[in-house]
């Protein structure tokens, strides 16, 4: 008797094992272990209609591509990170005029947390430098262009 109770056993065993292969296979996305964010880089720059803002954007990937914003444009992707590193840093290169800067748009470390529960990163760029907002409503300056 106690034999079919060890097969019926193992083939549970099997039946689940099957099942975790296969939907692996099927849905890789959901099984990975990674948050993503919605990282959004705005042009707040007045008047600058005859004069945009070059931004060029890396991630851990790879080349994330540049554009030339005018004014009200904006560059935006998702960022993804590995729970278990947080490493996951993406940097952009900005140049307005004669101003040039490279900063870090998302930081897993930095940003895991303050960007909120929305998962939102927004930057406003401005005269003055990089303002951050995970709401798009409050903004905190976080790096001048010098």
């Amino acid at each position: 008797m106690r034999t079919p109770k060890i097969i019926i056993l193992l083939l549970i065993l099997v039946v689940v094992s099957l099942t975790i292969i296969f939907t692996s296979m099927v849905q890789p996305q959901t099984m990975s272990l990674g948050v993503e964010y919605d990282v959004r880089v705005i042009n707040n720059l007045r008047d600058n209609s005859s004069l945009p803002l070059v931004i060029w954007c890396t991630s851990p990937q790879g080349d994330l591509g540049g554009r030339a914003l005018q004014e009200g444009d904006d560059f935006e992707w998702t960022a993804k990170i590995d729970l278990w590193s947080l490493m996951a840093d993406y940097t952009c290169t900005m140049k307005w005029d004669s101003r040039r800067k490279r900063f870090e748009a998302f930081k897993g470390s930095r940003d895991s947390n303050r960007c909120g529960t929305t998962k939102k990163c927004s930057w406003s760029v401005r005269e003055d430098g990089f303002y951050f907002s995970s709401d798009e409503v409050y903004w905190t300056k976080d790096f001048s262009w010098l």
